[in-house]
């Protein structure tokens, strides 16, 4: 262990979790296999070395298919308020367990400890929610237009559901998907990502053990890890009649062609170019704290991370400078130090990125309001530690018009009434978070009006990023159109049916056709 690690007691919370030195990373819940290439986890924190992880080779998959299909026979005919039960269970371990996965999600992915017990709290509340949810899956009643009829829809488990998750929510973004297809009565194979397999191997530890002690059929919580290729196993997969895949669009869109290609079903998270309207009516102070923090939470890695400020002529001025005053605020560095505001970006391609987009804005007209760059020197030796950046710029720009993954944040003026302002955000192909900062209630409307923001979560006066699990989430056009988490997101879990039955002793048919024998 490092000293960082030592220090802040990532040791500790290792054994916590279960995990080894080299780990498996192929499980169908007590059983544990893998026969791939060894994953090494680096840490973006201080380079350190965190552990391994075998890979799942094609055979192991088989393996894992063919338990996740035998395991949810059995499962599907477990009531579902049982099936809520365990996952109450699983997340009375969460509760226990979130110090040492809050702190194993910020070592390894870098985000702050903070945003680590945060993310581990987003699992317990979508826990929470699917308990309730196992009590009230249901259908509905309709009049038939036949006597003595009765019509009736309701929904029935889908089956196997894969999930493709994303460095950036490494443990949340399972949950969103497992919590609700578990009580949906699913069974549920993930592949976490190659950047986190620390993270992804210690909750399919405290899954199995919990799924082991409560009698859950082997096969309900699986695990697989690898790069893209072990995805396209299930991808590929016409017995995995749902993909759950967060991360970009060039994925996304990957992944919807083949899985649509077997007429399978998508449900697609994917970039966001979000966007905060600042209008003369905004409060500055709230406008301030909702921006940086949404442009450099998470070192700007969230999907709802606010890419582009569009500011007001009016206010422009003001609002830019204190931006920039805030930003001489931010404190860079460790992640696990609570005092600091900002950790490192995930790796080093992530650094090129970052540093690609500051050149081309420049390269286009842009104006850099705060620079940007690599921090070196003691406490920044991973190499992945980069200064948050302002640029004044276009929205026609290109690099303005895709999603930079890093904390570059891109301030817009526009002029005239609000219209000028929706029309430059909606102006992108992405669609999945927005914000507008105004104390004029016409404004405010008209923002979430059918004519408004075209992005599929909206918020007035508080910033673009996060989100409450009661609320669906998720975006429009390039941002992939999917819903996870709360509201009637699990729906897409199940699979629909729609029953008629006639307690009658005549057989009347439908639009009063007739049909005598």
């Amino acid at each position: 262990m490092s000293k960082t690690a030592t220090a802040f007691g990532i040791e500790e919370a290792l054994k916590e979790l279960g995990l080894k030195e080299i780990n498996n990373g192929t499980s169908t819940g007590k059983d544990w296999f893998s026969n791939g290439d060894i994953i090494e986890s680096y840490s973006p924190v201080d380079g350190a070395l965190i552990g391994k992880v075998r890979s799942t080779t094609r055979e192991d998959y088989e393996k894992v298919i063919t338990s996740a299909q035998t395991g949810f026979k059995k499962w599907r005919t477990m009531p579902a308020p049982q099936r809520g039960e365990v996952v109450r269970k699983f997340n009375d371990e969460l509760r226990r367990l979130k110090e040492p996965l809050g702190k194993l999600v910020s070592y390894e992915m870098g985000k702050s400890y903070q945003e680590g017990l945060g993310e581990v709290q987003e699992m317990i509340d979508i826990c929470d929610f699917a308990v309730g949810l196992s009590r009230q899956l249901h259908g509905l009643t309709m009049h038939s237009e036949r006597p003595g009829h009765r019509m009736y829809e309701q929904y029935h488990p889908l089956g196997v559901v894969g999930i493709i998750s994303a460095f950036n929510f490494p443990v949340a973004v399972w949950s969103w998907n497992t919590a609700l297809a578990w009580v949906c009565g699913d069974a549920c194979i993930w592949k976490g990502s190659e950047k986190t397999p620390m993270t992804s191997v210690a909750c399919q530890n405290i899954a199995a053990r919990v799924f082991s002690e409560n009698g859950v059929p082997e096969g309900i919580s699986c695990l697989i890890t690898g790069d893209y290729k072990v995805g396209e196993y299930m991808t590929k997969d016409e017995r995995i009649p749902l993909i759950s895949a967060t991360g970009s669009t060039s994925m996304g869109k990957i992944v919807a062609k083949t899985v649509g290609e077997r007429l399978g079903k998508s449900l697609l998270e994917l970039g966001g170019n979000n966007a905060i309207i600042v209008t003369p009516d905004a409060n500055i102070k709230n406008t301030v704290i909702g921006a940086v923090f949404g442009a450099v939470g998470t070192c700007g890695q969230r999907c709802t991370s606010t890419r582009r400020l569009i500011v007001h002529e009016d206010v422009y001025d003001k609002v830019k400078n204190a931006i920039v005053d805030a930003y001489k605020q931010i404190r860079i560095g460790n992640p696990l130090d609570e005092n600091n505001h900002v950790g490192p970006l995930i790796d080093k391609d992530a650094v090129k990125n970052y540093l690609n987009a500051l050149e081309k804005v420049k390269a286009e007209g842009g104006n850099i309001l705060v620079e940007g760059g690599v921090l070196e020197g003691e406490g920044h030796e991973s190499g992945c530690y980069v200064k948050p950046a302002i640029a004044e710029a276009e929205n026609h720009f290109e690099i303005v018009q895709h999603e930079t993954f890093g904390p570059v944040l891109y301030i817009l003026k526009y002029s005239g009434d609000l219209e000028n302002a929706l029309d430059m955000q909606n102006g992108v192909r992405q669609g999945l978070s927005s914000a507008i900062m105004t104390n004029n209630l016409r404004e405010a409307e008209r923002f979430l009006s059918v004519e408004g923001s075209d992005c599929g979560i909206a918020n007035v006066n508080i910033g673009t990023s996060g989100a409450e699990i009661g609320g669906a989430f998720g975006g429009e056009k390039e941002t992939g159109g999917g819903r996870e988490s709360g509201s009637d997101a699990w729906k897409v879990y199940m699979r629909r049916q729609t029953n008629t039955i006639n307690y009658t002793t005549e057989l009347p048919l439908a639009q009063g056709i007739k049909f005598d024998l």
